[in-house]
């Protein structure tokens, strides 16, 4: 069970704080509500730029990882479809200093041409090198929009293309921050050496003279229902060919979506999985295949992707992915398989809140969800799934009009 109390200030900021004193640390967790779904579609990759163009320098402090590090900080951040978030590990007596520079770079940022053309180019040199310049890279690049035609999920967090971050302007910018980053849209969470009554004081003290702004939260257009099998071929420069399967599944608070997960890990969690087990090492039709849920909190994906082995055709490769599909949807799993599942779930639960840095970060997640106490029940909501349930799920998504599927073709094996 993790404690945590919970206050708000008068700007809209809620704060949630989780004591414990058997460290030294204090995690500070710092989550705006934006992510690449709260994009314009013809400026997307703005929310992966900022998380960028907020370690560049805020109106009042020039170097934010310096002024950290002095003191005996840590630091990082991330972006996904919904959120972005920045996190900060510090020894407990210096924690005010994480409260000055995370408040200054919510106040306002350094907003100057010199800043954003380093990080500009800084993402558009991540976008080649881990998306157009990698084997495979830009295989989800191709997968989104062909499984979203609606929903914003349809790109991915770096953007459509480099052209949208190439013209970025400082209005745009400027713009975007003013509508996102402001304390009525984000989430201020500790974990660590610390009282709610410290977190208050200090929050007070560095956050309420940050006026709330007028947060753009606009509705999201939900996908409609998938109603036959969508596919696409592409050929590049890589070593075998490989397949990728895309289907819709729940969103994070339907009462399904822990089995969706669950489905995912029968298929490929380790070596005892049955992707692997079959596919792998037994029928030898692919060098590695996985499976994974994308964990997104409107209705998401299972994907399944695997690199075929020489002289096995995209046919018999699909069929046999099919085939495992079909066994889910017509027999249940064994006690004991449904129980090796769920204790490798609980077990990687409890050993993740062992660390402040976990917990802080869980404690916003699960607040922007809209039930900060979801954090406590994760374990439940697994463990009470049964192997009908999975079997009821499976059929419900493993049909192929929810399949979206991507073809990607080596040209060196032409």
């Amino acid at each position: 069970m993790i404690n945590y109390k919970t206050f708000t200030l008068a700007n809209g900021l809620q704060c949630i704080v989780n004591t414990d004193t058997s460290t030294p640390f204090v995690a500070m967790n710092t989550l705006y509500k934006v992510g690449s779904k709260n994009e314009n579609p013809e400026r997307t990759g703005f929310a992966h730029l900022f998380e960028h163009l907020m370690f560049g320098g805020s109106k009042n402090v020039a170097d934010f990882d310096g002024a950290l590090q002095k003191v005996g900080g840590e630091n990082n951040a991330y972006t996904n479809t919904d959120i972005t978030n920045y996190y900060i590990t510090l020894p407990k007596e210096n924690i005010e200093t994480g409260f000055w520079l995370e408040s200054d770079r919510m106040l306002e940022l350094d907003f100057s041409q010199r800043s954003l053309d380093v990080q500009k180019n800084v993402v558009i040199e991540e976008f080649k090198q881990r998306y157009l310049n990698r084997p495979y890279g830009d295989a989800h690049l191709h997968l989104r929009p062909l499984a979203y035609k609606t929903h914003p999920y349809q790109w991915s967090t770096i953007g459509k293309n480099i052209e949208q971050i190439e013209n970025a302007t400082l209005d745009d910018v400027r713009e975007f921050f003013y509508a996102h980053y402001a304390p009525n849209n984000a989430i201020l969470t500790f974990s660590g050496n610390i009282t709610v009554e410290e977190v208050e004081r200090l929050a007070h003290k560095w956050y309420d003279d940050i006026p709330a702004r007028n947060a753009q939260c606009k509705k999201i257009a939900q996908e409609p229902l998938q109603t036959e099998k969508r596919t696409q071929s592409i050929e590049r420069d890589v070593p075998a060919n490989a397949i990728y399967k895309a289907f819709h599944i729940h969103n994070r608070l339907h009462p399904d979506y822990h089995a969706c997960d669950m489905l995912s890990d029968v298929l490929s969690n380790g070596k005892s999985a049955r992707l692997y087990t079959k596919l792998v090492q037994e029928k030898k039709l692919f060098s590695e295949i996985n499976a994974y849920i994308t964990g997104e909190d409107h209705a998401g994906l299972l994907i399944i992707c695997g690199n075929l082995m020489p002289n096995v055709s995209m046919e018999t490769a699909e069929a046999a992915i099919y085939e495992e599909l079909h066994k889910l949807q017509t027999t249940p799993l064994s006690d004991y398989e449904l129980q090796k599942v769920k204790n490798k779930i609980e077990a990687h639960i409890i050993f993740s809140e062992a660390a402040i840095l976990n917990k802080a970060e869980n404690l916003a997640k699960f607040t922007n969800l809209g039930n900060t106490e979801l954090i406590n029940t994760e374990i439940n909501n697994y463990q009470r799934i049964s192997a009908g349930d999975l079997q009821r799920v499976a059929g419900e998504i493993f049909r192929e009009n929810n399949d979206s599927t991507l073809y990607y073709y080596s040209s060196n094996l032409k």
